[in-house]
């Protein structure tokens, strides 16, 4: 049986296929610059290597999908908090990749007594957070999963953050302070616990032995570098009437901004180089946060903000969750438009979804759906009958988990042209995804709405012109 191998992409992709290259691997397209997630090694032809989203490491090495895996201790800690018996084990520090996790918050609010209020904490590592709060006695706390930018969210919206670092001192220049560290944490080999017993990983794990560096810094080892700080604004204080608005990271951040100057929406600071998460925006009485699309329409549900530009998809993905929830699409903004699409293996012997839903009514193994849209992906299961099914979550670099580790993908494509790079085809399309305004439908004050309705008038402007 071949030996199954899980890589990461993004943050450790680059050292991992430095250390793999000193291991004479011969991975043959393992690297940044390609979207590709199978590569192939000339040393270990017969191993079959998938190359995933850190996050979804562990859980396919505990789930027993791949016997070995490179990826950070954040992200296995993260797992073993909440599940310490599941079957990942831990073999080898490869000694690269370090940072740490820690408690943290706004330097404008360092009293956390509790009076009686639960304490908030936001985190991407939902489980070692909620093990931080038990650990530390706090008496009533809630715990606010978010897909990044944890430090966005002190004071205002959060009394604390977990968060990942390379040093104390990036707290300080993001306008933190530490409560606690949590975890010093390096780049680790991990392998299932039964496939560690059973099977020869022997070659395979002595050459990445071999090609540990024998000189590294561990992350306590680092130099405190006073890294520059970040021109944000600051924290204030936020009245009734204040329109709180949140754009977007990452890739969103040039058409968001090319949007607002058209609108005639001066903002300082967005987007940013520099990690700044508060951004000014040249409009009395609205304040701006810069926080993942994909937590926008729970935080505006919850009253963390009133506005939002996020994706139609990540709209959808929340209300298939929570029909009735007081969120709302107020204006179409036209702006990087993807179709959320039902995608197979060309392999298999099916064109469509009826055609999908006759061949599974023959089938008693569960039918497994892989997506970042878990709710979307639920609902369409459901919708389509495709009897017994099961939602694998995933964080991204979803391709690589068909054929082997999924049979279905609900995905976002542009042209379709990396599903066809990866031998998939698409079978249905479930809409069409395009950034819009949300808002809550909760009624506003007079003199909120009206500066609602005059940026909303203003960005409906730009959107027709």
């Amino acid at each position: 049986m071949a030996i199954k191998i899980a890589l990461p992409k993004g943050r450790l992709l680059r050292k991992t296929a430095a250390m793999l290259q000193r291991a004479e691997w011969g991975l043959d397209d393992y690297q940044s610059s390609t979207s590709y997630y199978r590569p192939k090694s000339s040393k270990f032809p017969e191993a079959l290597i998938r190359v995933f989203n850190e996050k979804d490491i562990p859980i396919q090495i505990a789930m027993g999908n791949y016997d070995l895996g490179i990826c950070g201790e954040d992200w296995i800690e993260e797992l073993l908090v909440k599940y310490p018996s599941s079957g990942v084990i831990k073999i080898k520090d490869l000694l690269y990749g370090g940072g740490a996790l820690y408690v943290a918050a706004a330097s404008t609010a360092p009293n956390l007594r509790q009076n009686g209020s639960a304490v908030r904490i936001a985190s991407e590592y939902p489980n070692l957070a909620e093990s931080y709060a038990l650990k530390n006695h706090l008496s009533r706390f809630s715990v606010f999963p978010v897909w990044g930018a944890a430090e966005a969210y002190p004071p205002e919206n959060a009394e604390l953050a977990l968060l990942s670092a390379d040093h104390a001192s990036e707290l300080k220049a993001s306008g933190m302070q530490m409560v606690k560290k949590m975890l010093d944490y390096g780049t680790y080999l991990i392998a299932n616990r039964q496939s560690w017993e059973n099977k020869n990983l022997e070659k395979i794990v002595t050459t990445i032995f071999e090609a540990i560096p024998e000189i590294s810094k561990s992350p306590g080892e680092k130099k405190d570098i006073e890294p520059t700080p970040v021109k944000s604004s600051p924290a204030v204080a936020i009245d009734k009437n204040t329109v709180r608005l949140a754009l977007p990271d990452g890739h969103q951040q040039q058409q968001t901004v090319d949007l607002l100057n058209k609108a005639g929406i001066k903002i300082e600071g967005y987007p940013g180089q520099d990690g700044n998460r508060r951004p000014v925006i040249a409009l009395d009485g609205i304040t701006v946060k810069v926080i993942r699309p994909q937590d926008m329409p729970l935080q505006v549900a919850n009253g963390n903000f009133d506005l939002a530009i996020t994706g139609r998809d990540w709209l959808a993905d929340h209300l298939a969750q929570f029909p009735s929830s007081p969120v709302k699409e107020i204006l179409n903004l036209k702006l990087r438009k993807v179709r959320l699409v039902a995608v197979v293996h060309q392999d298999l012997p099916v064109e469509d979804t009826s055609g999908l839903s006759k061949l599974l009514s023959r089938r008693e193994l569960p039918f497994r759906v892989a997506s970042e849209y878990v709710n979307i992906a639920d609902k369409y299961a459901r919708e389509n009958h495709l009897g017994h099914y099961r939602v694998i979550p995933t964080w991204g670099a979803t391709e690589a988990f068909l054929p082997e580790d999924a049979d279905m993908l609900i995905e976002n494509t542009e042209t379709g042209r990396t599903i066809t790079r990866h031998s998939l085809k698409i079978i249905d399309t479930l809409f069409e995804s395009t950034a819009c305004l949300i808002g809550s439908t909760t009624e506003a004050g007079e003199t909120k709405k009206e500066r609602v309705d005059d940026l909303v008038n203003k960005l409906r402007v730009a959107v027709e012109a």
